[in-house]
């Protein structure tokens, strides 16, 4: 009897220690578990040390609750009639109550494949509306829209939606190759212009520059030629003012002219001279005489040209 006895201890014990595992389970931060009794939801158990009854009640499965990220890949086309592929990235979490995250773990099959459909339906009921151009500068209010419509619609599965983020837009590669020939004919039409607004302003540097010298050589042969009649009109009043005898001056200017006439001849003789020859005869002094007084009848006309000129400012 005795014998019979030890054994059934050891079942019972055995049962015991296995009744024990059984009804004494753990769950981890962040992460909740269902907990089924005969195939019905009985209760959401949440993080740390939980019981249940072994065999009757079991864990049905385990609903995470951080924060999720689902790329999504989108191929449709614009309303000028370009495909292109959108990436969206969906961060969504599932709702950390008791009700939300049993409708999460029952009413969704395959969450992320769900989600995926619906950023399909949005973006195709979005980017037709658009050109390709508005598609890459309003990809914020498309993202916007997503979002908006996702959160709208999966909200009563205990899923929500904190953002959607459209991360890539790629055309096709055919329109990609055309865009950049575009942005670079554009960039070459740019620099054409720019080049030749340089010339220009090169081109009137030197035109200014070059009428501002032919204004100030003519303005200083002016005031050479102004001052050689300032000089013989002196010249004249003071050998008109050392001679006493009545002499006009003509015939001053006469004798300036052949003395300035010798003084060179004089200068001739000495040597290391260089000099220019020309016909020599008093006909041809009288004639150089002429053309000087000439000149000087049009310096005094400069000058009374220019003093009209100032009272004129």
């Amino acid at each position: 009897m005795e014998a019979s006895f030890i054994p059934n201890i050891s079942i019972l014990l055995i049962l015991l220690i296995v009744i024990l595992i059984g009804s004494v389970f753990t769950v981890k931060q962040k992460t909740s578990v269902i907990v089924e009794r005969l195939g019905k939801f009985l209760r959401v158990a949440g993080p740390g040390l939980q019981f249940k009854i072994p065999i009757i009640d079991k864990k049905a499965g385990k609903v995470n609750l951080r924060l999720m990220e689902l790329p999504v890949e989108v191929e449709t086309k614009t309303k000028d009639d370009v495909f292109v592929r959108l990436i969206v990235s969906v961060q969504y979490f599932v709702t950390d109550n008791s009700e939300g995250i049993r409708k999460a773990y029952y009413q969704f099959d395959n969450p992320a494949q769900q989600i995926q459909s619906y950023v399909f339906d949005s973006i195709r009921s979005e980017v037709p509306n658009m050109d390709l151009d508005d598609v890459f500068s309003e990809k914020d209010k498309i993202a916007t829209a997503v979002k908006n419509e996702l959160a709208e619609t999966i909200s009563g599965f205990g899923y929500e939606i904190v953002k959607a983020l459209i991360t890539d837009i790629d055309p096709d590669a055919k329109v990609k190759n055309s865009m950049n020939e575009i942005n670079a004919a554009k960039r070459m039409k740019e620099a054409a212009r720019e080049y030749a607004e340089a010339e220009k302003i090169k081109v009137i540097a030197a035109a200014e520059a070059e009428a501002q010298s032919k204004k100030l050589q003519g303005e200083g042969i002016a005031n050479q030629r102004i001052a050689i009649a300032n000089g013989l009109k002196h010249s004249v009043e003071e050998v008109k003012g050392a001679m006493d005898a009545e002499v006009t001056s003509s015939q001053v200017m006469n004798m300036l002219f052949m003395t300035q006439h010798y003084d060179t001849i004089g200068r001739l003789s000495e040597g290391n001279v260089s000099a220019i020859f020309m016909p020599y005869s008093p006909g041809t002094v009288h004639d150089l005489q002429t053309e000087i007084q000439s000149g000087l009848l049009g310096v005094e006309m400069l000058k009374e040209a220019k003093a009209k000129a100032k009272k004129i400012d």
